[in-house]
This record gives structure tokens, sequence and C-alpha cells, in this order.
């Protein structure tokens, strides 16, 4: 197999093409994560974004998006803000990861939300974890009834919500492709409070995030569209959500709602909204996204599994790497999977967070 090293903005339109019948053979790799637009739009906005195509007798048959930086370590691209990561490849291409690495002039390759199916990298991962997914059906959408009968209490609730959201504020409105710029910079507004109020690190503080998001915003193509969908009520915006949609499949990503409702429960009405539209136009699946949170729990219909893990090939960069990434990692998970662990963990950084926001250090911050 031939291995060529291609900057992951400036892929040819045929490299395009090929990448693109590669998503469609295989189901799994229909995720917008996956398309050739996210790799690109991530390298307008992080050095060191590159693509390697691996070929068989001249053709190309597989795709390697990755970060790199001088000492050869790689990472998924878009590491840290994807959830969704593999070798986007044709039915039946295989490839040895050391060899991978060692053509792309890598010592080691992180990744943490890599697709079930990458067999070659099994052997290399150091969990797996759950991904909340919904199904929905080519034909009808019930999935809210199949919510009254899975969870009648939360659903009964929910819409109870929405009806008095309604009556008290005005229409209650859904927008599934919202085009309006303005309503964008608004979630960016409500999410880095809520970073900030939980303790969390504020993603929109990062000037090179929120220019990606604004590019991927614009983007409008078959693989990958930027979409930004709004619950109003009246005319005012009161949740929202931002992320990429293939034709089938729509990745959860970045939603936020105006704290003044949150009585109303805005975020959750806006998800069952979001679902419903999206199963009319043609989304499949929705990807809630890796992480054990209630209102995942709630509206799933199954799971998917992702990977965890360091790929690597004999260096001393990669030793070195493998040294100070596991226990990081270790740590991190162990947390996250014992919630005898992870409520105190998450009691302490929205302490944190209430108190970075209330003094004169916080009015600095949420002005950032």
């Amino acid at each position: 197999m031939d291995v060529s090293m291609h900057a992951a903005d400036e892929l040819s339109p045929a490299l395009v093409r090929a990448w693109h019948r590669a998503m469609d053979e295989s189901p799994q790799y229909a995720n917008p994560f996956l398309a050739p637009e996210f790799a690109a739009a991530t390298a307008r906005h992080r050095r060191g974004s590159v693509v390697a195509v691996l070929r068989e007798e001249t053709e190309p048959v597989g795709f390697f998006p990755h970060q790199r930086s001088a000492l050869g370590v790689g990472r998924a691209i878009g590491y840290g803000l994807s959830d969704c990561q593999a070798l986007v490849h044709r039915p039946g291409v295989t490839w040895d990861p050391p060899e991978l690495l060692r053509a792309c002039g890598l010592s080691v390759f992180e990744f943490d939300h890599l697709v079930e199916e990458q067999k070659p990298f099994d052997r290399y991962l150091t969990g797996t974890f759950a991904s909340p997914v919904i199904d929905l059906p080519e034909e009808g959408n019930d999935y809210v009834e199949w919510l009254r009968r899975t969870s009648p209490r939360h659903t009964k609730s929910t819409l109870a919500k929405e009806r008095r959201l309604g009556g008290d504020e005005g229409e209650v409105r859904f927008v599934l492709d919202e085009r309006d710029r303005r309503v964008l910079r608004t979630l960016m507004r409500w999410k880095s409070a809520q970073y900030r109020r939980t303790g969390r690190m504020d993603r929109f503080a990062r000037p090179w995030i929120v220019d990606l998001v604004d590019d991927l915003f614009a983007v409008r193509a078959r693989h990958l569209t930027g979409m930004l969908s709004v619950l109003y009520a009246g005319d005012r915006p009161v949740a929202a959500h931002f992320g990429p949609r293939s034709q089938t499949v729509l990745a959860g990503w970045f939603t936020a709602y105006d704290p003044e409702f949150s009585r109303y429960s805005p975020g959750l009405i806006m998800h069952l909204r979001m679902v419903e539209a999206a199963g009319r136009n043609g989304v499949r699946l929705v990807d809630l996204g890796r992480g054990d949170m209630e209102y995942k729990n709630w509206l799933k219909t199954r799971e998917l599994r992702v990977g965890e893990g360091l790929a690597y090939r004999t260096s001393p960069v990669a030793t070195a790497h493998r040294l100070w990434r596991r226990p990081v990692r270790g740590l991190r998970n162990t947390v996250l999977a014992h919630p005898g662990l992870r409520r105190p963990a998450d009691r302490l950084l929205r302490t944190a967070g209430r108190l970075r926001t209330s003094g004169p250090l916080g009015a600095g911050s949420a002005a950032r």
C-alpha cells in the first residue's frame, strides 16, 4: 500500500470525491465529523492538520486525517472537539498501525472517540466508552410516542413545561436550520457562561474554536452542513444547538439555553423537537456523543462504543508520551466511571465556577 501526505485543506476534487465514496460505502463512516469538509475546516484554524491518503494500485482507498506536532506526536483531527474519529476507508481495506505511523512520520497517534470498526487499532485501546444514539425510522416519526412509552414521567413533565412556556412567554416554535448568525453568537455566549458556571474549560474563550464554528456554520455540503437549531418562545431564542450533519447523521455538539428560562427545561424541549424535525428531514441517526449524562440516557434508543487509546511505534518520543498521558487519562476515566467519585468532583468544579464568576475576577472573565 502506498501512502501520501496532503494538507487537509488542499485535497484535490478527485480525492474529496474518493473520500465521500468511502463514507457512502460504510454506514459507520456517515458521521459528519469524518467528512473531508470537517478536516478542511479544522486545517484552516489549526496548524499541522494533514491527511494521509492510502492507495492500492494508485487508487485512493483510505483517508487518515490527523494533527501532528514537530516531534511526531499525532492526534485525531479536531482532537478535543470531534466526537467521531476514524481512518475512513473502503470495505476490505486494512493496515498495519506501526507501518502507517512510519509512513506519516509519526511516533504516536492519540484518539478518544474512535469508531468501533477500526480493528487494526484494537490492540492499542486503553478503554471503550458508550456513545448514546437515537435511531429514527425511515417511515413515520413516532419518537416522542416511543419516549412516552419508555419514559412516561419525564416525557409528560417536559411536554407540560413546553405548554407552560408557551402560555407564559409566547408561542413556542422550533427552527431546525436557523441561518441567523446573531443567534449563533448568542449560543456561544450561553455556552461560555455555562462552562464558567460549572467550572469547565471555556472552549469559546479560545479564538480558534470560535473561528472554526463560524467557518462550519457557512458549510453547506452533502456530507457536512453546519446546522444551528433554535427553540423560540415568542420572538426570543431560549435554547439552541449547533452541530454538523450529513445526509443521514446529526452529531450533537454545542447545546445551551438561556438560564432565565431554566424552570421550563428548554434544553430538553429543544432536543425533542430537534429529533422530530431532523427525522422529517432525512436524518436516520442522532449521535449524542460520548458521556454519561442524564438527558442522554433518557433520549437514547441504544449505544455505540467509541475507543480511546494510543497507537505507537517503538521510539523515545512514543515512550515519553505514553508515560505522560496514560496516568492522566486513567485518573480522569476512573473518576468518570464511578458515580461516587464523579458527583463530588462535579460539585467541586461547580463551586470553583461560582467563585470564579461571582467576584471581581469573575466579572472580568465574563467580559471575555
